[in-house]
């Protein structure tokens, strides 16, 4: 074993894959890299990027297991593996995609898919199990970094603050980093500030409730408001935007604080399309209110958490609500700050969160703490990950199947 690490350990420059499928289950986004150094010393070289796609059933079937009533423990068991089969397919396509043989590839670094996050319980789980990983891909393979946090007294959430630390902070500027993904968070680097003045935490909604309620008023066709377009053509009804801010009572929790689909569940969705018809909207009002919520939401939190002591003279965005029109537009509305897409520091805002994890695998193999306390509520600094090996060097991956349940 030792052996096995060692020749990873020891290379100056390692390739790498990070792999991510987040709350909005589109995908599993799969980023091939070059990283050097550790910490603030890290430096990457992004060679491809691409998303292996879920199916229809495959959202659905994952989407089944994120909710009490609906998942089942064989379930659960089952798609553990599959997932970590199919995650595994990523990173092979990934590799074929830039031309690289996976055989090359030094480690593989996966944040799994949350299908139950309980923060207050310091308990959470995501499957796409890891061995899966390593056995198609035969290579070492690091994942599944929240329980290490939770274990000391954490939410196990966020962790790509960490990251952003290493990559973003600036000594003349105050930014945020916001991902819209499925919930919204935000990492607070103060100008020349240092790891321990680093905030984080997730905000609230971001696509979670927007793509449900584009489900509802498309009759299941369109999975999400590709680019806001549909959000647009409606008009914000400005005091249930008021009533649905004072009722979220996750936005007037103190930090540390992380959230996801056990609080903005479907039937929270369905609540909100049912009071907007309620009142007399359009579904097209409806969808333009939920989506000025995410933004709302953001200014909020900014405003309770953040302003008094951080001065914030940029906001990147990143996730695929980054691609949304609207939000973009109300969020330049809403903060007093310069709103600006990741891609403006000549990354990419679509890969980010993989690339974070590969950082994050790069950290925990070489045996450092790869947490900030400030933004989990751990009580130490924490090596999160947990390690897979291969027992051959390759071995030629077998279709996988999704069977009839």
């Amino acid at each position: 074993m030792l052996d096995i690490l060692n020749s990873v350990l020891n290379k100056k420059k390692k390739l790498a894959i990070g792999l991510m499928s987040g709350t909005s289950l589109d995908g599993i986004d799969a980023c091939l890299l070059e990283i050097e150094g550790n910490y603030t010393d890290t430096r990457i070289n992004v060679i491809d990027f691409m998303t292996l796609d879920y199916t229809k059933e495959e959202k659905e079937r994952i989407f089944k297991l994120c909710h009490i009533k609906t998942s089942t423990v064989d379930e659960i068991c089952y798609m553990n593996t599959y997932l970590g089969n199919k995650m595994g397919q990523a990173a092979l396509a990934v590799c074929q995609k830039a031309g690289v043989n996976i055989r090359d590839v030094d480690f593989i670094s996966s944040h799994g898919q949350t299908i139950h996050h309980m923060p207050d319980q310091h308990s959470t789980l995501q499957i796409g199990e890891l061995s899966n990983i390593a056995a198609v891909t035969g290579c070492v393979t690091a994942g599944d970094f929240r329980p290490s946090d939770m274990a000391y007294g954490g939410q196990g959430a966020p962790l790509v603050p960490y990251v952003d630390y290493i990559l973003f902070s600036s000594k003349e500027k105050g930014r945020v980093l916001l991902n819209l993904g499925g919930i919204a968070n935000i990492t607070v680097l103060k100008a020349g500030g240092s790891e321990e003045d680093v905030l984080a935490f997730d905000t609230g909604p971001a696509n979670v409730l927007i793509d449900e309620i584009v489900r509802i008023i498309t009759d299941g066709e369109k999975a999400y408001d590709e680019g806001g377009k549909l959000a647009s053509q409606g008009t914000i009804d400005e005091q249930w935007l008021d009533e649905i801010i004072l009722n979220d009572k996750y936005l007037f929790k103190n930090p540390p604080k992380s959230t996801g689909r056990e609080y903005y569940t479907k039937e929270f969705a369905n609540g909100l399309y049912e009071r907007g018809r309620i009142r007399g909207l359009s579904s097209h009002d409806i969808l333009a209110t939920v989506t000025a919520y995410t933004a709302k939401s953001i200014q909020l939190q900014l405003k309770s958490f953040v302003l008094n002591d951080c001065k914030i003279d940029e906001l990147y965005v990143s996730g695929g609500g980054a691609h949304n029109q609207l939000i973009m537009k109300l969020l330049d509305q809403y903060i007093d700050a310069e709103v600006k897409n990741v891609s403006k520091l000549d990354f990419s805002g679509d890969a980010k969160e993989a690339i974070a994890f590969a950082i994050l695998g790069n950290e925990f193999l070489s045996g450092r703490t790869n947490n900030i306390p400030n933004s989990t509520g751990s009580d130490r600094r924490v090596i999160m990950g947990k390690l897979a090996l291969p027992t051959n060097n390759y071995i030629i991956p077998t279709a996988i199947t999704l069977p009839q349940k």
